[in-house]
């Protein structure tokens, strides 16, 4: 596979590999099964048990394993053509959906302010309004 062909995948294979590790690690549809992770991540006896749990409550983590998933689902490899290709394709996946997470909260961030700020306007306006 040419070297664009390669770049343009690891772009776009990043793409759901953040939206999966994003959707279950922080949204409300997962809540429940998150929470209880959160819980067995703190509260567990053993160590490794949990670990194991933290792996679901971490963006960073969780995108290891979708990252296993896509390259095993789409035999993704960057640059060499073996087992050191697929090395070089997690990482760099795990990097590039990280980076998409990334953006993502600090758009999520600059919306819930403006939302703040929009509110903190209409609620001065209501305000002097009644005044008035």
């Amino acid at each position: 596979m040419a070297l664009g062909v390669q770049l343009f995948w690891l772009f776009v294979l990043a793409i759901p590999i953040a939206c999966i590790s994003w959707t279950v690690t922080h949204e409300e549809i997962f809540r429940e099964p998150h929470e209880w992770c959160v819980r067995h991540s703190k509260n567990d006896k053993y160590m490794m048990s949990r670990k194991f749990f933290y792996l679901f409550t971490c963006e960073y983590c969780f995108s290891h394993y979708v990252t296993i998933a896509f390259l095993v689902l789409c035999d993704y490899k960057l640059l060499l053509n073996d087992w050191r290709g697929y090395i070089l394709a997690g990482f760099s996946l795990v990097f590039m959906a990280n980076i998409y997470m990334s953006l993502f909260a600090l758009l999520r961030q600059a919306i819930k302010k403006e939302k703040v700020e929009i509110e903190k306007i209409e609620s001065e306006t209501d305000n002097e309004i009644r005044k008035n």
